[in-house]
C-alpha cells in the first residue's frame, strides 16, 4: 500500500511540474519575429478571410468594427 501511495505521489510531482516551464526564452524570441510567422504573412489568404468574414456579417470595413449584418449585436 505503502509502494502505490508512493508511486501516486511521485506522478502528481512529475505531472505538476510537467508544465511549468512552457513559454518562449529570450534566445527563441527571434524565430517568432520573422516575417512568415505573422498571423497576415499570406496576404491571399487575409484577403480571403477578409472577404469571408464581410459574406458573414453583411458588413463592410472588416473585423476592426464592432455590429453590422442584421442589427442582431
Amino acid at each position: 500500500m505503502r509502494k502505490i501511495a508512493l508511486i501516486a505521489v511521485s506522478l502528481m510531482i512529475v505531472g505538476l511540474t510537467g508544465c511549468s516551464s512552457l513559454g518562449v526564452q529570450p534566445w527563441e524570441k527571434g524565430q517568432f519575429a520573422r516575417a512568415d510567422m505573422a498571423l497576415d504573412s499570406e496576404k491571399l489568404d487575409q484577403a480571403l478571410d477578409d472577404h469571408i468574414y464581410f459574406s458573414k456579417e453583411g458588413s463592410s470595413g472588416g473585423r476592426a468594427f464592432a455590429g453590422g449584418g442584421c442589427g442582431c449585436n
